[in-house]
């Protein structure tokens, strides 16, 4: 639930790219907008703590 890493611009990311695909950043937590070829959402799912909204 918390960043772990050094923050740099907290609060002004609005989209998150990652190896399992990508998200955008709205309220209430994060909204999947497309998935990595052969990952599933299930498996993006259980690989954040993060609140997933449609």
């Amino acid at each position: 639930r918390a960043c772990t890493l050094p923050l740099t611009g907290k609060g002004v990311v609005d989209r998150i790219i990652t190896n399992l695909g990508v998200l955008d950043v709205v309220p209430g937590g994060l909204k999947l907008v497309e998935l990595a070829d052969g990952v599933t959402e299930a498996e993006l799912r259980a690989a954040t703590e993060a609140t997933l909204v449609n």
